[in-house]
């Protein structure tokens, strides 16, 4: 894992988070599982969700350009949204994180989390490229990253507003990543957060408040290569907004 603070500005936060926020909200709700591609499937084709944010028990989330189907397929080439584009996927480009993928960044979701939600540890699977780019706007909490298998090492990130998360290698294949349901995060120092010393601002806070965060609400932009896409999905889904 590789983590950069002050990825982007705060003005750049400022105008992805209005971006993101403006997007609708999905007439519907569905019910929060493993299973979420299922579940959206079986959906009507009116009910689709289509650039809009979609409610689950514990966060909302937004699948762009699309969501995928349940045999992990993008159904659509469109690109990516061009406040996506600039600056966040010419940035992490530069990287090379996805120089080796085979479409190079070809999907974000969005998630919201608000104080006490979280999502149980899991894995992102086969269906992407093994590499992953997390950008954290708005609020500050402890991401729990588990190692398979008997040994279960645990390692507690601290993801701050605009700070850049990257996870490749072993740390894909062989981890699981969580949020834990709460409303702080306790007992945060260099023995307990293991990039404490890659940390920016939100160190000294951290440290002012006796090692708390108390959580306000995050968004996260997590971007992959979906490595299965079928242009069908033009026909299906209506244009991101830019």
């Amino acid at each position: 894992m590789a983590y950069i603070p002050n990825f982007i500005s705060e003005e750049e936060q400022k105008n992805i988070l209005d971006k993101a926020r403006s997007i609708p909200f999905a007439p519907h709700k569905i019910k929060e599982n493993r299973y979420l591609a299922n579940e959206i499937q079986k959906l009507p084709p009116q009910q689709i969700p289509s650039n809009q944010w979609i409610n689950l028990a514990h966060r909302r989330l937004q699948p762009l350009p699309s969501r995928l189907t349940n045999t992990n397929t993008l159904l659509t080439s469109t690109a990516l949204p061009s406040w996506l584009q600039t600056p966040l996927i010419e940035r992490i480009s530069a990287l090379e994180i996805f120089s080796n993928a085979p479409h190079g960044i070809n999907h974000c979701l969005i998630n919201e989390y608000l104080p006490g939600q979280g999502i149980m540890p899991h894995e992102d699977g086969a269906a992407y490229y093994p590499a992953v780019a997390t950008v954290s706007l708005g609020g500050t909490l402890v991401l729990d990253v588990i190692e398979k298998g008997e040994k279960k090492r645990s390692w507690r990130i601290l993801q701050e507003p605009r700070s850049l998360l990257v996870t490749t290698g072993e740390a894909y294949t062989e981890t699981l990543h969580g949020i834990a349901e709460v409303e702080e995060d306790r007992e945060l120092g260099s023995e307990t957060v293991a990039n404490w010393g890659l940390l920016g601002g939100e160190k000294s806070r951290i440290e002012e408040c006796g090692g708390v965060n108390v959580r306000t609400t995050r968004i996260s932009l997590t971007f992959r290569d979906v490595k299965k896409v079928s242009a069908l999905g033009k026909k299906i889904f209506g244009k991101p907004k830019t």
